[in-house]
C-alpha cells in the first residue's frame, strides 16, 4: 500500500494535481492492514483525483479488491475511473455502491464489463443506473459479452420492466453470472415474467434476490424453482466431472498396468523363443501351440477382468443417476403434493364464497319480498283512504242542502289530497324500482367478477399443470439421454478393449511366424538335440502341470464371470421394475389430476345452475313486480273512475238543488193566482 501512496503522489506531481489529504490519509492508515484492498469509502473524489487512480490502475498495482462506495463521484470522474480499470488484469471486486451513478455511468460501466477479463464481483447498490432505458441497455449488452463476472449487486437502481427485459435478454446470452441481487426496484409483474423467461434458458444463475418489486408470489416461487434447479443441475455437474476425474484416472492405471503385463508378456515369450531355438521341431510345435494357447488365455483373463471393472463402474453410475432420478422424483411428489393441498384449500374458499354469495342473494330476495310487502300495505293503505273518503263524499252529500260553498271547498280539498298522494305513490315507486334495478345491476357485475376471477384461477392451476408436465418430460429425457450416454460410453470401451486384443493378436501371429522360420532353420540341428529331448519332455510334463492349474484357474474365473453377468441381469431388471413402478405413480398422479379436473369441471356446472336459478329468480321477481304494477295501475283507474262518477253525482246533486232552489219561488207566485 506504501508503494501505491508513493505512485499516487508521484502522478499528482507530475500532473500538476494537489493531492486529497483524505485519500493520502486513507492509504496511510490501510498500508499495513489491507495490503491487497483499496479502501477509499465515504471519501468525496473529485475529477482530478480520479483521473491520478486510472493512471495509478494503468499500471497493475496488486489490488484485489477495490472499495469506492459512497465517494460522491461524478459523471467526468466515474467515466475516467473506469477507463482506468479496462485493462486492469488484478481487481476481482469493485464496490461502487452509493455513487448516484446515471446514464453516462451506465454506459462507461457495459464498456467496461465488456472489456475487462478479471473482475468477479460488481457492487452497484443506491445507485440510478435504471433511470434511463438506453444507457441501461448498453450496461445490459456489456453483460451479455461478459464472461468473468460471477456476482453482480443491483439494488436500489430504480429498475422498471423496461430494464428488466434489458436484463433478460442479457442473461440469456450470459453464461457465467452465479449471484444477482435486484432487490428494491421497481420491476413488477411484466419484468418478473421476462425474468422468468430468462431463466429457462440461462443454466448458471444460482442465487437470485427479487424481494421488494411488486412482484406476486407465484412469480417470486417460478424464480426460486428456477434458480433451484439450476443449482441442482451445478451440483450433479460438479459431481460428474468428478466422477469423470475417477474413471479416468482408473482408465490409465488400467492401461498402465496391461502395459506391464504386456512387457512381461513380451519377455516371457523371447525367453520361450530363446528355449524353443534348441528344441527339435515336435517338442517345438506342442510348447509353441502351449505358449499359444497360454497368451490367448491371459489376453482373455485381462480383457475379462477389465470389462468387469468397467461394467462395475457402469453399474455404480447408474446406480447413482437412479438414486438422482428417485430424489428428484420425491421432490416433484412432494411439490404436487403441495399444490394439491393448496388447491384444496382454494376450493374450499371458493365454496365458502359461493355459500355467502348465495347467503347474500337469499338476503337480498327476502328484502326484495319486504319492500314487495310494503308496497302491499302502501296498496292496502291507499284503499282504506279511498274508502275514508267516499265516506267524506257520502257526507258532503247529506250536507250539500245545508251548504254549497263548504261542498265545493271540501271536493277540492279531497282531490288535492288524492292528487298528492299519488304523487307521493308514484315517488316511492319509482324509487323502489331504481333501487331495485341498481341491486340487479350491482349482482350482476359481482357474478360477472366472481366468474372471472375463477375463470383466471382455472387458467392458472392450468398453466401449472403444464409447467409440471413439461419438467417431468424433461426430466425423463434427461434421464434416457444419460442412459444413452453411458451406454455409448460402454460401447467405446468395448470397441477400443477390441482393437487392442486384435492388435496384440497381429503381434503375436508375427512373432509367431518369425519363430517358425527360426524353427526351419533348427531342424537342421535336430540330429545334434536329441539328447536334450528327455530333459525337454520333463519340462513339458512339468509345463502340462502349470498348463492343468491354469484351466482351473480359467474356470473358476470364467464361473466368477457368469456370477457377476447373473448379479449385473438381476440389478438392471430391479432398476426396471422400481422405474416401472416410478411410472406407476406418475401415471397415478396424473389420475389424479384428471379427477381435479372433473371437481373443477363439476364445480363450474354448479356455479352455471346457481347462476342460472338466480336469474330465474330475479326473472320471477321482475314478474311479480310488474304484476303488482299492473294491479297499482287498475287500482289508480278504478279510483279515477270512482272520482268522476263522484263527481257526476256531485254536479248532478249541485244542478238538482240548484234547480230546486230556483224553483221553490216560482211556485210560491203561482199558488195565490189560483
Amino acid at each position: 500500500m506504501e508503494d501505491f501512496r508513493r505512485i499516487y503522489l508521484r502522478l499528482c506531481k507530475e500532473g500538476g494535481v494537489e493531492p486529497q489529504e483524505g485519500v493520502v490519509a486513507q492509504l496511510q492508515e490501510s498500508r499495513s492492514a489491507q495490503g491487497s484492498r483499496l479502501d477509499l469509502s465515504g471519501l468525496s473524489l473529485s475529477a482530478d483525483t480520479c483521473s491520478v487512480l486510472a493512471k495509478a490502475f494503468h499500471k497493475d498495482i496488486v489490488f484485489t479488491e477495490v472499495s469506492l462506495s459512497d465517494c460522491m463521484l461524478s459523471e467526468e470522474g466515474a467515466r475516467v475511473l473506469l477507463s482506468g480499470l479496462f485493462d486492469n488484469t488484478t481487481v476481482k471486486v469493485l464496490d461502487l455502491k452509493g455513487n448516484n451513478l446515471r446514464s453516462s455511468g451506465a454506459e462507461v460501466l457495459g464498456q467496461f464489463l465488456a472489456q475487462n477479463k478479471t473482475l468477479r464481483r460488481l457492487v452497484l447498490e443506491w445507485n440510478a443506473l435504471g433511470v434511463w432505458d438506453e444507457a441501461f441497455s448498453l450496461f445490459c449488452s456489456g453483460l451479455a459479452s461478459n464472461c468473468v463476472l460471477t456476482q453482480l449487486d443491483l439494488r436500489n437502481n430504480q429498475i422498471n420492466h423496461h430494464g428488466a427485459s434489458e436484463l433478460a435478454l442479457a442473461l440469456k446470452r450470459n453464461s457465467t453470472l452465479e449471484v444477482l441481487d435486484l432487490r428494491w426496484n421497481n420491476i413488477g409483474l411484466l419484468g418478473g415474467r421476462s425474468m422468468l423467461e430468462a431463466l429457462q434458458n440461462n443454466k448458471s444463475i444460482v442465487q437470485l434476490e427479487m424481494a421488494g418489486n411488486n412482484i406476486p408470489s407465484d412469480t417470486l416461487k417460478a424464480l426460486e424453482q428456477a434458480t433451484g434447479h439450476n443449482s441442482d443441475r451445478r451440483s450433479t455437474l460438479r459431481e460428474s466431472r468428478s466422477r469423470t476425474q475417477v474413471l479416468s484416472k482408473e482408465i490409465q492405471t488400467l492401461k498402465e498396468e496391461k502395459g506391464r503385463q504386456f512387457l512381461s508378456l513380451m519377455e516371457t515369450i523371447d525367453r520361450q523363443r530363446d528355449e524353443m531355438g534348441r528344441s527339435s521341431r515336435s517338442t517345438s510345435i506342442q510348447i509353441g501351440q502351449l505358449q499359444e494357447a497360454l497368451n490367448e488365455r491371459k489376453s482373455a483373463v485381462n480383457s475379462l477382468t477389465a470389462k468387469l471393472q468397467m461394467t462395475e463402474a457402469a453399474l455404480a453410475l447408474s446406480e447413482q443417476k437412479n438414486q438422482n432420478m428417485g430424489e428428484l422424483l420425491s421432490r416433484l411428489k412432494a411439490e404436487k403434493e403441495e399444490q394439491r393441498e393448496q388447491h384444496s384449500k382454494e376450493r374450499k374458499k371458493e365454496h365458502e364464497d359461493a355459500v355467502l354469495r348465495q347467503g347474500k342473494l337469499l338476503r337480498d330476495i327476502q328484502n326484495l319480498t319486504e319492500t314487495n310487502g310494503q308496497l302491499k300495505n302502501n296498496v292496502e293503505e291507499m284503499e282504506r283512504r279511498c274508502k275514508s273518503q267516499q265516506q267524506l263524499i257520502f257526507e258532503l252529500k247529506q250536507e250539500l242542502t245545508t251548504s254549497t260553498a263548504e261542498l265545493k271547498l271540501r271536493l277540492a280539498q279531497a282531490e288535492d289530497r288524492l292528487e298528492s298522494e299519488k304523487r307521493r305513490s308514484k315517488q316511492a315507486l319509482d324509487d323502489m324500482d331504481s333501487l331495485r334495478q341498481k341491486e340487479v345491476e350491482h349482482i350482476n357485475r359481482h357474478l360477472e367478477e366472481s366468474e372471472r376471477a375463477l375463470q383466471d384461477r382455472i387458467f392458472k392451476l392450468e398453466g401449472q399443470r403444464i409447467q409440471l408436465e413439461e419438467e417431468l418430460s424433461k426430466a425423463k429425457a434427461a434421464f434416457v439421454s444419460e442412459r444413452a450416454q453411458a451406454e455409448e460410453e460402454l460401447g467405446r470401451v468395448r470397441a477400443q478393449v477390441r482393437l487392442e486384443e486384435q492388435e496384440h493378436v497381429s503381434s503375436l501371429e508375427e512373432k509367431l511366424r518369425s519363430v517358425r522360420s527360426s524353427l526351419q532353420e533348427v531342424q537342421l540341428h535336430c540330429s545334434q538335440q536329441k539328447q536334450t529331448i528327455s530333459e525337454l519332455q520333463a519340462k513339458n510334463s512339468q509345463q502340462s502341470i502349470e498348463m492343468d492349474g491354469l484351466r482351473r484357474r480359467i474356470e473358476e474365473l470364467q464361473q466368477e464371470l457368469c456370477r457377476k453377468d447373473q448379479e449385473k441381469v438381476s440389478e438392471v431388471s430391479r432398476v426396471r421394475v422400481e422405474l416401472q413402478e416410478q411410472i406407476g405413480h406418475l401415471q397415478a398422479e396424473r389420475t389424479a389430476q384428471g379427477a381435479l379436473k372433473e371437481k373443477i369441471n363439476a364445480l363450474e356446472r354448479e356455479l352455471k345452475v346457481l347462476n342460472s336459478n338466480h336469474r330465474e329468480a330475479l326473472l320471477d321477481k321482475e314478474s311479480e313486480m310488474s304484476s303488482m304494477l299492473e294491479k297499482l295501475r287498475l287500482k289508480e283507474a278504478e279510483i279515477h273512475r270512482m272520482r268522476e262518477d263522484e263527481a257526476n253525482r256531485a254536479s248532478y246533486l249541485q244542478s238538482a238543488v240548484l234547480s230546486y232552489i230556483h224553483g221553490s219561488p216560482l211556485g210560491h207566485h203561482s199558488s195565490p193566482q189560483k
